[in-house]
C-alpha cells in the first residue's frame, strides 16, 4: 500500500512560495503586501499636519492616488514584481474586499483634496483634514486586517479570538 499524501499539508513548492512570499514581506494568505498602505498613511501624515501648519495644504494636494501595481511600481521595494505577481494571485474574494476598501480611501482623499481646493479659510481646510483623518485611519486599519488574513472576522471577534 502506498501512502497518500496529506492534502492538508502544503506541498513543497507551496512552502518555498509562502517562504518566499514572506521572506518579501508579502502575506503568504493574502498574497498582499502591507507597504501599499504606506502610500495612504503618506496622505495622513499631510492632513494631520495641516491644523497645526497650514502650509502642509500644497503638499497634501500634490499627493497623487496609486492603484496596488502602480505604486509598487513605482516604489524602490525590493520584491516588487513579486508584490503585484501575489496581488494578481490573490483570492478573488480577497483581493475585491481590499480594492472595494483602497478605492474607498482613494474616493475619500480625492474628494477632500478636492473640497480643500475650493475653501481658502484655515479653519475650514482644518476640518476638512482631521474628518478625513478620523474617516481613512479605521479603513487603513481595515485593510492591514486583510491583508494579515483577519479579512474574514470582525474586528471584535479577531480581538476576542487572539
Amino acid at each position: 500500500m502506498t501512502p497518500q499524501a496529506d492534502e492538508s499539508s502544503p506541498s513543497p513548492a507551496t512552502a518555498d512560495s509562502a517562504a518566499a512570499l514572506a521572506a518579501a514581506n508579502i502575506n503568504p494568505q493574502s498574497g498582499l503586501a502591507t507597504d501599499y498602505l504606506n502610500h495612504f498613511n503618506e496622505a495622513i501624515m499631510l492632513l494631520e499636519m495641516i491644523p497645526d501648519m497650514p502650509d502642509c495644504v500644497e503638499d497634501f494636494l500634490n499627493w497623487r492616488p496609486l492603484t496596488y501595481r502602480e505604486h509598487f511600481m513605482a516604489s524602490g521595494f525590493k520584491a516588487r514584481e513579486q508584490a503585484i505577481e501575489a496581488y494578481e494571485n490573490a483570492a478573488p474574494d480577497i483581493r475585491a474586499e481590499f480594492d472595494r476598501l483602497t478605492i474607498t480611501m482613494t474616493s475619500i482623499l480625492t474628494a477632500v483634496a478636492s473640497a480643500t481646493k475650493d475653501v481658502h479659510r484655515h479653519e475650514t481646510r482644518a476640518a476638512l483634514a482631521t474628518q478625513a483623518v478620523g474617516w481613512i485611519k479605521p479603513m487603513i486599519m481595515r485593510a492591514g486586517g486583510i491583508i494579515n488574513g483577519q479579512g474574514r472576522e470582525t474586528d471584535v471577534d479577531y480581538i476576542m479570538n487572539h
